[in-house]
């Protein structure tokens, strides 16, 4: 039996029939041998990696040869197999080592997942973190020899060899990391071999950077602005604020509060923690605050805060109307206030800014004011015209102020100003002149008429007194024949008029008002006295005398028709008062004579006879138109004859007549010494009465200081013909040494008038004082 060995080397992944070596030529076989003998491989494997061709002697390639799937790691790889030959038998060994090629590239276990690896982000620098190893099925120099990390500032890579002498890799951290710049690395971990071509494999590496709450949020803007007009409503959005935390997870999520505020901010407004929406929850007032400045937080619930600041500009609202006060006033003004007066200084203020606090004053109205600016703020209301209190006595002033803005605001004010008189208009009577009519035989202290005045002043200078001006009536003042009162205007007869003497009375009435310099104004009064029947007619003719008898001669022969005589008579008096009527009251024989009604004349009504008597008495009453009417009586004696001597024999009787007429006379003369004497026994006693008490008060309040009367108002003294048109109370002061007593005299309060006696000519004075003198202490004395 022969035996060899041949040992063959060839690189792995050789096509299939690539020939491995020259089997027969290398045993020294021929052909022909192999042919022979029936060569054939020998295997201990269900693979036939080789195959021999006996009719070339070459040993090929029959199978694909992979040296990893054959040996693996091992290194030599070979596989051996037998050929055999028959004839005569020889078994030759052929080892076919298979070198390695560099076919594949170190893999990664799961290469299409990356290594993750999760490293916070306060790691300390210098920790390792181990990598997966790359596997490459070649072996030797084509083997895995070196590991690459690619570029980056935070790992470096640190290769180790295990003790089967693989390697592997771990990175090492240089520099911390920093989530919120890197919160991902992307690494690649390069496995190369040293075959040629070099081959690699790679893995990337996924590092998520764990957060470390190492961030404090930060907003989006330092200082928000922001605008919101005033009055806005409640839970209206002004601005959202943004802040971001460069941290994750818990610590990146966010809530908004606003910082303590100071003033009113803290109520005004609210912020929404979620969202950091500010919005408005009070409400905002322009006039409080124009401007809000409010802090802002941001908070990460790992509690690290950050802060901003928002501005609020607050845009005025037109929502306040002028506000006006009043600073001074000056009422009333006097109405020769001259123009450019100031009345009133106004302070109008409007809360509101620019247009909506720019201020327009104007008064309501045509009045004589206008309203010119002083300073800010101030206005003042002064007179454009001169005033007259008589024509306006006063004004209501309404003051408006109005803004500027849209819509105006406004408010008003109002003023009651008073005009102060000032003494210019003079009394004006009602009439230019006035007349008064007042009957004869008035009494002293009748009222005439009153004259009235007004003043369109005020007050003071209206209040008007009367003022009798001095004239002279038939060479006598005025004052003797009418007093004025000085308050009511009344004017008064002093003494009763008798028409018969004057008939008319032209006084001047002047009107003085109280005012400084005082003012009047004058005006006529004709006091027209009106005629009283207070005359009976006088009967001229016949003349009626006492001691002669006169008759009248009708002769015998007289007709019808005939005129005897005729009355006359006058009547002092005018008017109805002196018209006069004649009538027949007595006749001795009625139907011989008649009595014209209007001219009082005598006439026979028929023929005179021889049987009518020679002796005729006719009584003729001579009566007047007034009411009552006055009459007088006179007695006409007609002698019917033709002869004097006749005439004379028939009127001897007349003596009784004489006789009557003179014990009528004894009578009246008798009844005239009885009154006379009864007066003078009253005037003695009350002298009597008068001096009595008078030593009596002498006695009693004896004093050297003189008596001093007290004249009243509008007192005149008119020589004993004057007189008070009403009583009057006078207050005097007694002289008495306590000084205490005093005597009152009543106030008018009656119409009832004491007529003196003409024939006194004591003063008023005198009398009164006499009458104080005279009268009991304390006691009240009324004179009228």
């Amino acid at each position: 039996m022969v035996g060899g060995q041949i040992r063959y080397s060839i690189p792995e992944e050789m096509k299939k029939g690539s020939v491995i070596g020259n089997v027969a030529q290398d045993l020294g076989l021929d052909l022909k041998r192999l042919r022979s003998g029936r060569a054939r491989i020998v295997t201990g494997g269900n693979i036939h990696y080789t195959e021999l061709k006996t009719d070339k002697g070459i040993l090929v390639v029959n199978e694909r040869i992979d040296r990893e799937q054959l040996c693996g790691d091992v290194t030599p790889c070979s596989f051996s197999f037998e050929v055999i030959l028959e004839n005569p038998m020889e078994l030759h060994r052929i080892t076919v080592e298979v070198l390695d090629i560099n076919d594949h590239v170190p893999v990664f276990p799961n290469t299409d997942t990356p290594i993750r690896l999760e490293i916070s982000e306060s790691a300390a620098v210098g920790v390792q973190f181990p990598l997966q190893s790359a596997e490459d099925l070649d072996v030797g120099q084509n083997a895995l020899q070196d590991y690459v990390l690619s570029p980056n500032e935070n790992f470096i890579l640190k290769q180790h060899a295990n003790p089967d002498g693989s390697k592997y890799g771990e990175m090492v951290l240089q520099k911390a990391l920093d989530r919120e710049r890197h919160p991902h690395l992307s690494l690649k971990l390069i496995a190369v071999d040293g075959g040629t071509p070099q081959r690699s494999g790679t893995v990337n590496i996924d590092v998520t950077v764990l957060d470390a709450n190492d961030n404090v949020p930060v907003f989006n803007q330092s200082v928000y602005k922001a605008s919101v007009m005033e009055n806005t409503i409640k839970g209206t959005s002004i601005i959202t604020v943004n802040a971001t935390d460069a941290d994750s997870g818990l610590n990146r999520v966010i809530t908004y509060s606003l910082s303590k505020m100071k003033g009113n901010a803290v109520n005004m407004f609210s912020i929404d923690e979620h969202t950091g929406t500010v919005s408005v929850s009070g409400q905002i007032d322009y006039e409080k605050d124009r401007k809000y400045e409010v802090r802002v937080e941001a908070k990460d619930h790992g509690g690290l805060t950050g802060s901003s600041k928002i501005t609020l500009d607050v845009f005025d609202v037109n929502d306040n109307a002028p506000i006006i006060n009043i600073m001074s006033f000056s009422s009333p003004v006097s109405e020769d206030a001259p123009p450019g007066t100031t009345v009133a200084i106004l302070n109008i203020k409007d809360a509101d800014a620019d247009k909506n606090g720019e201020i327009k004053c104007s008064l309501d109205g045509k009045l004589p004011f206008k309203i010119e600016s002083s300073l800010t703020n101030y206005y003042n209301l002064i007179t454009d015209q001169h005033f007259d209190r008589e024509s306006v006595s006063e004004y209501n002033i309404t003051i408006t102020a109005s803004d500027l803005g849209s819509p105006a605001l406004f408010s008003s004010t109002k003023l009651h100003l008073k005009i102060s008189d000032v003494n210019d208009n003079a009394p004006i009577f009602n009439e230019n002149c006035y007349s008064a009519y007042i009957t004869e035989n008035n009494s002293p202290g009748f009222s005439i008429f009153a004259v009235s005045a007004r003043d369109s002043d005020w007050n003071q200078n209206a209040r008007i007194s009367y003022l009798l001006e001095d004239t002279q009536v038939s060479g006598s003042p005025i004052s003797t024949y009418v007093s004025l009162n000085s308050e009511t205007g009344v004017i008064s007869a002093v003494r009763s008029f008798d028409y018969e003497q004057i008939k008319q009375l032209q006084l001047v009435v002047k009107a003085q008002d109280g005012g400084s310099p005082p003012l009047s104004s004058n005006v006529t009064v004709k006091v027209l006295i009106q005629d009283q029947n207070d005359n009976p007619p006088q009967v001229l003719y016949p003349v009626q005398t006492g001691g002669s008898l006169v008759a009248e001669l009708v002769p015998r022969s007289a007709d019808v028709g005939y005129l005897v005589t005729k009355v006359v008579a006058v009547d002092v008096d005018s008017g109805q008062n002196a018209w006069l009527s004649y009538k027949l009251q007595k006749a001795t024989d009625r139907a011989l004579f008649e009595v014209g009604l209007q001219n009082g004349e005598i006439r026979t009504i028929r023929q005179v006879t021889d049987k009518d008597a020679v002796k005729q008495r006719l009584t003729v009453i001579v009566e007047d138109n007034g009411q009552p009417s006055r009459s007088a009586t006179v007695i006409v004696n007609v002698a019917v004859a033709d002869s004097f001597p006749e005439v004379l024999s028939e009127f001897t009787d007349f003596t009784q007549d004489k006789e009557y007429n003179d014990n009528l006379t004894f009578y009246l003369v008798l009844a005239l010494a009885v009154v006379s004497f009864l007066f003078i026994t009253c005037l003695v006693v009350i002298i009597s009465v008068k001096i009595y008490r008078w030593r009596q008060s002498r006695v009693t309040y004896h004093s050297n200081l003189p008596v001093i009367p007290y004249y009243p108002p509008r007192y005149s003294d008119t020589l004993g013909t004057g007189t008070l048109q009403h009583v009057y109370n006078y207050e005097v002061c007694r002289t008495t040494d306590s000084r205490k007593s005093d005597c009152k005299f009543g106030v008018a309060g009656s119409q009832n008038v004491l007529i003196m006696d003409p024939s006194s000519t004591g003063t008023m004075q005198r009398i009164q004082s006499e009458k104080s003198i005279l009268d009991e202490p304390d006691s009240p004395l009324e004179v009228s």
